[in-house]
């Protein structure tokens, strides 16, 4: 071996374990807002340019004030997806947008208290949904909202004996219950 090919296997010797290490990082990206229709148009941006739901905390924040935070993460060669953000202060209305995604192929991801400028305190539900992928198992799902811990245990054996299985969980104050347990479960549809 020459001088020059020495150095050339030198040089990738020592690159290879970077580029290997550059492979295997992990891209984020994190989302606030406290308004709705800002936190859906990014969320949807962002599955567009291959990133995945990790994670959701409405709160307080040191600097934006009342904001959802969502976590988001790169996949690598990962599809675009599509995202629902939803968010009411109405069970029913809750129940309804859920069923309607559902139907549409999207999947329940997450789920929290989104305290918006106009629209106050609401639960919110974060669906997602490959629009390339072959269609996939379709969702029936049910909103169970209650003030009272055992009619919430009550509710949730009678939804498990039908097949439903809690997703998510939330206390919020809904427009007309009050501060309320909000429990998303779902089923597969035969």
């Amino acid at each position: 071996m020459n001088v020059r090919t020495i150095a050339t296997v030198t040089a990738l010797s020592l690159t290879l374990p970077l580029f290997a290490a550059a492979q295997d990082a992990t891209t984020y990206r994190v989302l606030a807002t406290n308004k709705t229709s800002t936190m859906q148009k990014e969320m949807q941006q962002a599955g567009e340019a291959g990133f995945r739901f990790v994670a959701v905390m409405g709160g307080e924040t040191s600097f934006g004030g009342k904001e959802v935070v969502v976590l988001m993460q790169k996949i690598p060669n990962g599809q675009p997806l599509e995202y629902r953000l939803l968010a009411t202060s109405k069970t029913s209305t809750m129940q309804k947008e859920l069923q309607e995604a559902g139907d549409a192929g999207f999947e329940f991801v997450g789920q929290t208290v989104f305290e918006s400028l106009l629209g106050g305190k609401e639960v919110a539900a974060i669906l997602q949904r490959d629009p390339s992928a072959p269609a996939k198992q379709r969702f029936e799902y049910k909103l169970i909202a209650t003030k009272k811990t055992s009619t919430l245990q009550k509710e949730l054996l009678e939804v498990g004996e039908q097949g439903f299985r809690a997703i998510g969980m939330t206390v919020a104050e809904t427009a007309i219950g009050g501060g309320e347990l909000v429990v998303i479960t779902r089923r597969a549809v035969k």
